[in-house]
């Protein structure tokens, strides 16, 4: 494989519409919505599950599962870590009979998803969505922090070589995995929510008056970054949506900007009305392997200011409906710049940004149905 480029997917000279008798089941820690990877797949089902037999996903439900006995993740007591009922899971994988396994995340169910497989004698795909060593390294450096990383290592090793293929989302990613001994790479895009794609899109009013950011109140958002540029811009108001072992922080900080607004944690139909009501986006985080929720406002058709380093760049079909936040550049230069931004160019990018929205999500589901159809047997 060329490493300079995005690798691509193997033609097999299968017609997509083969997938129409396949079953895929999915084994992920997160919640569904509760944050990237879990609105993912929430977001492919959706798309994805009508072109096959059966696409099945196993992972928490809150509601189903006494969070008493979940434990909280290092750093972040607000992400917990549930064990499966492995015999209820057992016997509806059983039932199943899946033609593919998909493991999201180096937890319990994502382990277990690796047991069944391999025990069946299907294959196994990675998806490999987060750094979480590389996010471990932002919450500290003491015992605690530093088992974890040898944990979460060691456990995407044993996934990694265990997969037909493993899935990233940015090229930047491609060596971390390939150093974790994945056998072949393969880049998918993201899909998108009926809820930001089918909705009656809200005209923009062409000029900055409103930024959202959404997203985890955690390090590595660059959280202080936006509270810089909320104290110094007060003709602006700010919403921040999102929860997280920053929020204490964030609340205090809300009592010293008026022109500050926290939400709180939101579910999809409240965020997409804070977008429809916002005139930007902004992620400047510090690290984003892909940063979904910008892609969410684009459906929207809201532009979104997004920090360089995220991997929503790698993507050339978005390059014309993004602004980049260049490392060096405070948030509150970037917002300056924009709002002296004529209302015929907002017009512009909210347009090209609801387009290639569309598109990628199209083409993702698309590339999403061959990978399924090349590797499920």
């Amino acid at each position: 494989m060329n490493q300079s480029e995005p690798p691509l997917l193997v033609p097999t000279g299968k017609d997509p519409s083969e997938a129409s008798g396949l079953r895929v089941a999915l084994f992920s820690d997160s919640f569904p919505e509760r944050n990237g990877a879990g609105a993912y797949y929430f977001d492919l089902a959706g798309q994805l599950e009508p072109a096959l037999e059966a696409f099945r996903m196993f992972q928490p439900v809150v509601k189903k599962r006494f969070l008493k006995f979940a434990l909280p993740l290092p750093g972040d007591s607000t992400q917990k870590l549930i064990t499966p009922n492995i015999l209820r899971i057992r016997r509806e994988f059983a039932e199943l009979r899946p033609h593919l396994v998909i493991g999201v995340t180096p937890g319990p169910f994502g382990l277990l998803g690796l047991y069944l497989a391999r025990r069946n004698k299907i294959p196994f795909i990675t998806a490999f969505h987060t750094h979480f060593e590389g996010l471990i390294r932002l919450y500290g450096n003491n015992i605690l922090y530093r088992t974890a990383h040898w944990y979460l290592k060691r456990i995407n090793m044993i996934l990694c070589r265990r997969s037909v293929t493993v899935l990233v989302n940015n090229t930047a990613l491609i060596s971390t995995v390939n150093e974790l001994g994945a056998p072949r790479v393969d880049v998918m895009g993201t899909p998108l929510s009926s809820e930001f794609l089918a909705t009656t899109i809200k005209p923009p009013r062409g000029r900055l008056q409103q930024v959202l950011f959404a997203g985890r109140l955690a390090p590595e958002k660059n959280l202080p970054a936006t509270l810089e540029a909320t104290k110094a811009l007060p003709d602006i108001h700010f919403a921040i949506a999102g929860d997280g072992p920053l929020r204490s922080r964030m609340e205090k900080a809300r009592k010293a900007c008026p022109n500050l607004r926290l939400t709180g944690w939101l579910d999809r139909p409240r965020l997409r009305e804070e977008m429809d009501n916002a005139d930007l986006l902004i992620l400047p985080s510090h690290m984003e392997t892909f940063g979904t929720v910008a892609l969410e406002a684009m459906a929207r058709g809201r532009p979104a200011m997004v920090a360089a380093s995220a991997g929503i760049h790698q993507w050339p079909v978005l390059e014309d409906a993004l602004f980049k936040l260049e490392e060096g550049t405070s948030v509150k230069q970037g917002l300056t710049e924009i709002a002296a931004l004529s209302p015929e160019v907002w017009q512009e990018k909210a347009l090209a940004a609801r387009k290639a929205a569309q598109t990628l999500n199209q083409e993702t589901i698309t590339d999403w149905i061959r990978l399924v159809v090349e590797h499920a047997r």
